[in-house]
């Protein structure tokens, strides 16, 4: 989430209630429950009306981590 539409530079973390990351599997998860914290910031990027404020980052993983020793 941008701090400052003014400043690119200000992102931070959407967190829980409990202060944890918010962590999907799925990226349409992860950006459909930022539409329900923010419908208003996501409305506007999806009509561009707005700056692009809310970005989902992905985590690439090596399949090799999911084997076991």
């Amino acid at each position: 989430m941008q701090e400052d539409e003014n400043d690119p530079r200000l992102w931070h973390d959407v967190r829980k209630p409990d202060g944890n990351l918010w962590i999907f599997e799925q990226e349409g998860e992860a950006r459909a429950k930022l539409e329900e914290l923010f419908p208003v910031l996501v409305g506007l990027e999806r009509f561009s009306a707005g700056p692009k404020r809310t970005r989902v980052i992905a985590i690439a993983t090596d399949d090799e981590d999911d084997r076991p020793d």
